[in-house]
């Protein structure tokens, strides 16, 4: 892992495969640690893998987890960033949650950068009430996941713990996550709340300003799309998946019929395979953003 300086702003990043192979690039929802190390390492048919933190998380935390001042074009920003850095290129870009409503603005607004794109477990608005014809976050498991404390951040234990239960909350898998926090906690710079909340929760992002509304440019978005939802995802119901596919032209959707938020271990292989079937290095050019 290393710090990437994407236009003056810093990230942590990791690569993985041939630098001078093919890039693709993921936005971490929130930190890199998002994406599995399975989909990251050993890289299929000459790709160069790229998974990296947004701003105010993972490490080094970037600005201020307690007053972020980013905007959703500011993170879209950071990816192109990262595909101009020397030894970048044109990147198929992939996000995972919020990395996936980052994903999508990125291709809408840096045209040429993505040639490709991936939204994983995401939607295509704003947090908040979702439009009349996508589904909302599942009542019950909200109301689990908010009755909760938030757990003491100077303990490792207690860190690992909280994130186990709401996975199983979300229907993920308790013992990777919990496997996963530990693994974030131990390279988050500080034990301050703010901070550990910015990477175990990724909640400094409901203060994120993700104005102006995107899902309407969806349709203008010209490059080959793999639309990736988790069939049993409570956060982000499948129809959020369902509505982004539909309004990109040619967009495939891959249904993971046995995953939730996270993608799992045993789905790796098909999300993999998918993301090859694109074709991306052949890729039509975005069309310029609309303002």
């Amino acid at each position: 892992m290393t710090a990437v300086d994407a236009d003056g702003i810093v990230l942590g990043a990791e690569s993985f495969g041939d630098h001078h192979a093919p890039l693709v690039v993921l936005a971490g929802g929130t930190t890199m640690l998002s994406w599995p190390d399975a989909l990251c390492e050993g890289p299929a048919a000459g790709r160069r893998v790229v998974r990296h933190d947004l701003r105010d998380s993972g490490e080094p935390t970037s600005v201020d987890p307690e007053a972020p001042a980013s905007t959703l074009r500011d993170l879209a920003a950071d990816a192109a960033a990262l595909a101009r850095a020397p030894g970048g290129g044109p990147a198929h870009l992939a996000g995972i949650g919020v990395g996936g409503t980052v994903a999508q603005v990125a291709v809408l607004d840096h045209p040429g950068a993505f040639p490709a794109l991936t939204p994983v477990g995401t939607c295509a608005v704003a947090p908040g009430p979702p439009d009349d014809d996508l589904p909302d976050h599942d009542g019950a498991t909200m109301r689990r996941l908010f009755a909760r404390a938030m757990p003491d951040s100077t303990d490792r234990e207690a860190v690992a713990g909280y994130a186990a239960a709401g996975a199983g909350t979300r229907g993920d898998d308790p013992t990777a996550a919990r496997v996963l926090a530990a693994r974030v906690r131990d390279r988050t710079p500080g034990t301050a709340p703010p901070v550990q909340t910015a990477n175990q929760t990724g909640m400094v992002f409901s203060r994120l300003d993700r104005t102006p509304r995107w899902r309407e440019r969806l349709p203008g978005t010209a490059v080959p799309t793999l639309v990736v939802h988790g069939r049993r995802d409570r956060f982000f119901p499948v129809g959020n998946g369902e509505a982004i596919a539909r309004a990109i032209p040619g967009a495939r959707l891959l249904v993971l019929q046995e995953a939730a938020a996270a993608v799992p271990d045993a789905a790796v292989g098909e999300v993999r395979e998918g993301m090859l079937a694109l074709g991306w290095a052949t890729a039509r050019p975005a069309v310029a953003a609309s303002e």
